[in-house]
């Protein structure tokens, strides 16, 4: 996967997505901000705030995720 691609995913009109990995996991992207890319690698924070390092290269897919049904209330 082309990091260019995971970067416009990220800017302009966000919409949540996974990354899948070429050994099958998938890394949920529900904020912008829960994911750094860098020049070798992509960092990802799962729901548990655990930060797991990927390498581009094992990126296979990009896939948008279902809206959340029950949207927390807006204040």
């Amino acid at each position: 996967m082309n990091i260019v691609s995971i970067q416009k995913r990220l800017t302009g009109g966000f919409r949540p997505f996974s990354l899948r990995t070429s050994d099958g996991r998938q890394y949920e992207v529900r904020h912008p901000e829960c994911v750094l890319i860098g020049r070798h690698s992509v960092a990802v924070l799962d729901v548990d705030r655990e930060i797991t390092t990927l390498d581009p290269l094992h990126i296979v897919a990009l896939k948008d995720l279902p809206a959340r049904k029950n949207p927390s209330p807006k204040r």
